[in-house]
């Protein structure tokens, strides 16, 4: 008797009860990380919550033509301050020759986006000539810690230092412990000898010589700067605004910064260091001492140098003559002083920022200037009527067209259909909720154009479905039983199901990489969709199957299955025929395969 065939083996059937636990659990934890993050619904784009439109107009005062590359170049810049600061969906793009529009959706940091966007980050590094409040009285500030190379802090005490050891502060000086006049006219009638001891800070003499100041010199007879700094009241924004207005890189300047609430007016030698020689910056916390939130700054190599040098000057004076002014537009955003030269080319900029505050200033020093200064012609808020009567308009086509595919299906699947509404349930649960997850982990927001990648994806989820459903209603037709058919039909519906998602992805792919704005959203829609089509038919779909296939009312092929071999015109089981001649033998069944 010839040994029987071997069929197949359990694991080949797997364990459906497996796949079906692992996809329940997957559910389950992405729902509860939805529900702690608080972020229980998706983020809107601009078109359908609102949000903020800017119009700004290019201005060719920096030298630079305003030409089509220009503006480009801008518009690249911009963009990527507003992702900088996880802002998603925001659309910049050029209007005319000269007007640069910025959407910002509702839900972000608007105003921050806004003072970003136009702003053309030139940044400095000065020598302090001079320095004293303006408007009200001082409150001692807090110190900077120097970690690496340097440390710096919007404060006028704070301290920097090439050791990487804690830095001692001081109190600011008060408004009446500096002469307004004194300290002014003795900077600026400096000896041209260095000297060591020279310090402005109390209203003392000072000498800050060409040598002493890290290569920053008055000239004896500049009455004009003199008064103008005399005259400097940083308390009013309008003077602050205009304070350091056409003052060239290589002059001596005045500007003002905040500190505490308090206005500081600065008397400013030529530019020591470029910020163009930043190389890199970013917002990092201090997670070994106190210094809190701190921006690190990593120089160019000629950058690290020149930095080396103006510190290893300043080293040699007292304050605020030993202080160098980190100046961003015109404004002094930290004074640090220094005891030392700071090499390595490495600093951080330390004190009392807040997270959002490090991260504007590393993010506008990271991608630097704009190559043209823009000013502001509008700044409107976007309302979500028209956008929320539409996506009203698309939900309702989404809906219609899931009823019309379930009646399909209901109509030609039967009891199948039970089986690809569950899908469908389970696929539409995924995708809702990493919707609500990815928009508080990467910005991602929801607009019309990703609507309609979700609305597209309900056709290519039943299409799966549909391609496996037909395989196995091919294989009753060929005489199986649904058991071995419905393990028999997933290996070629398996290869087909992979080719059509994997084509699906391919296209929402090259549509993510070649466009921008809305369609984005609708290619990154129809891509993440399209993931979770394969995950749901090879962790739902097939494992149901192989279960509701021990189902006596599927397996017998009950009419209202979907699966009943006789409406199906499943052809009768093969015979052998009888052998001509030969002995008399009943006909025999084959054994299927």
């Amino acid at each position: 008797m010839a040994a029987p065939k071997k069929g197949r083996s359990a694991s080949a059937q797997s364990k459906p009860g497996r796949s079906l636990a692992l996809i329940l659990i997957a559910i389950v934890g992405l729902t509860a990380g939805m529900f702690a993050s608080g972020h229980t619904t998706p983020r809107l784009g601009i078109d359908l919550a609102g949000g903020t439109s800017i119009t700004l107009k290019a201005k060719s005062d920096q030298g630079s033509a305003i030409n089509k590359a220009n503006m480009n170049t801008a518009v690249d810049i911009m963009n990527r301050r507003v992702n900088g600061l996880g802002v998603s969906e925001a659309e910049v793009q050029t209007q005319g020759n000269d007007n640069i529009i910025v959407n910002i959706p509702k839900g972000t940091n608007s105003e921050k986006a806004r003072q970003q966007v136009g702003t053309t980050a030139k940044l400095y590094f000065r020598p302090v000539l001079a320095q004293e409040a303006t408007g009200s009285a001082v409150t001692a500030s807090p110190s900077a810690s120097a970690s690496g190379s340097s440390s710096a802090s919007p404060s006028p005490s704070a301290s920097a230092s090439g050791t990487g050891e804690k830095a001692t502060s001081s109190s600011s000086p008060s408004a009446s412990a500096t002469s307004q006049g004194r300290a002014v006219t003795d900077a600026l009638k400096a000896d041209s000898t260095p000297s060591a001891s020279a310090s402005t800070k109390t209203g003392s003499s000072a000498s800050p010589s060409a040598s002493a100041s890290g290569g920053a010199a008055v000239s004896e007879g500049d009455a004009a700067l003199q008064a103008k700094y005399a005259a400097l009241d940083c308390s009013k924004e309008s003077v602050r605004n205009t304070a350091g207005d056409g003052v060239k890189p290589g002059d001596a300047t005045v500007a003002c910064g905040e500190i505490d609430k308090v206005w500081y007016k600065y008397l400013l030698g030529p530019a020591a260091v470029d910020g163009t020689e930043v190389d890199k910056a970013q917002a990092v916390f201090d997670t070994q001492g106190a210094a809190g939130w701190q921006v690190t700054m990593t120089f160019t190599k000629q950058g690290g140098k020149k930095f080396a040098d103006i510190t290893g000057k300043l080293a040699q004076n007292q304050q605020p003559q030993n202080e160098f002014g980190i100046v961003l537009d015109g404004n002094v955003v930290s004074s640090p002083y220094v005891s030392s030269s700071i090499t390595g080319g490495q600093a951080q900029i330390s004190g009392s920022f807040t997270q959002t505050e490090a991260q504007g200033l590393a993010n506008m020093l990271s991608y630097g200037a704009l190559p043209l200064s823009f000013e502001e012609q509008s700044v409107t808020t976007v309302t979500a009527a028209l956008g929320g009567d539409q996506l009203h308009a698309g939900l309702l086509a989404g809906a219609i067209g899931l009823a019309l595919v379930v009646i399909y299906l209901v109509a030609y699947y039967r009891g199948l259909a039970l089986i690809a509404l569950a899908s469908l349930l389970v696929s539409a649960a995924l995708t809702y909720v990493l919707m609500a997850l990815l928009g508080p982990a990467i910005g991602f927001a929801l607009n019309l154009p990703a609507v309609c990648g979700a609305i597209v994806a309900i056709g290519i989820t039943a299409d799966s479905f549909i391609v496996y459903f037909e395989r196995v209603r091919d294989e009753i037709r060929e005489g199986r039983t649904l058991r071995p058919a419905v393990e028999r039909a997933w290996p070629r519906a398996r290869r087909t199901i992979l080719v059509s998602d994997f084509v699906s992805f391919l296209a929402a792919a090259v549509l993510f990489v070649v466009t921008v704005g809305k369609v984005q959203g609708f290619a990154f829609t129809l891509g993440l969709t399209t993931v979770l089509d394969v995950v749901v038919v090879f962790f739902f779909t097939k494992p149901l199957m192989t279960l509701i296939a021990r189902r006596k009312f599927f397996a017998n092929g009950h009419k209202w299955s979907g699966l009943d071999p006789k409406s199906l015109g499943a052809q009768p089981p093969l015979r052998r025929t009888r052998r001509p001649g030969g002995p008399a033998a009943g006909p025999v069944e084959t054994k299927e395969a």
